[in-house]
């Protein structure tokens, strides 16, 4: 397999075949919790990117010389240095939005997806392809971060975008988007359990995309060796 299909593979596996929210079912803890709005989301998501990423490059470069009696307590040490990174610069940059997501940010540190990965992936490879599974892993989570946030956002208040100056500054203060004026809130979608039932349909979704591709993949005939023969200069 060429260096190109392999980055190829490694960028299908974090972004749908093997997405660490809708397939390995990790971090739920962070994704239901704070997605009730697209601006949340994306905050949780940036920093989930920078710390998989970081931490995948880390893990990879001290692969050889960590021993199996570190390798563990080495590992959440990285992520828990990374994390703490991100948690201050969110308080010198973001605070109001530090504030809102409150405990999932230190809580980056025991998210399964992270320490899955290091251990799975990057203490068995070399830095590059390394840190493209973690970026590629951590855009998946974040994507289905702000499917959800965005959803979230949408059904239970009606908008999208709302407050994205807590992340991005006073410029994106007018990116609100109302999409049904004058609309009763459904306190349902933003709540916890709505995330619960929200996120059940994204997974089914992606079952029937799944089941359909499949479906559409064994249906396609493929040719016999003797056509191939007959067909050959």
């Amino acid at each position: 397999m060429s260096k190109r299909a392999d980055y190829r593979t490694i960028s299908l596996n974090g972004l749908w075949n093997n997405n660490p929210a809708l397939v390995q079912l990790l971090g739920l803890c962070p994704l239901l919790g704070v997605s009730n709005s697209v601006v949340n989301a994306l905050g949780l998501g940036i920093a989930t990117i920078f710390v998989l990423t970081g931490s995948n490059i880390a893990v990879s470069l001290i692969r050889t010389q960590a021993s199996e009696a570190i390798r563990l307590p080495a590992f959440v040490m990285i992520i828990a240095s990374l994390t703490t990174c991100v948690e201050l610069l969110m308080q010198a940059f973001t605070y109001e939005l530090y504030q809102i997501l409150g405990i999932f940010i230190p809580l980056i540190v025991t998210n399964c997806a992270i320490l899955g990965r290091a251990e799975a992936y990057a203490a068995k490879n070399p830095v590059l392809p390394s840190a493209v599974d973690g970026f590629m892993m951590g855009t998946g989570f974040a994507l289905v971060l702000l499917l959800l946030g965005g959803l979230r956002e949408l059904i239970g208040k009606g908008t999208l975008f709302s407050g994205m100056e807590l992340l991005l500054g006073p410029g994106a203060a007018h990116w609100e988007l109302v999409v049904f004026a004058d609309y009763q809130k459904f306190l349902f979608a933003i709540l916890p359990p709505g995330a619960f039932v929200i996120m059940g349909f994204i997974i089914a979704g992606k079952n029937l995309v799944d089941a359909h591709l499949k479906a559409r993949q064994a249906a396609t005939p493929k040719p016999t060796p003797a056509l191939e023969d007959a067909e050959a200069p």
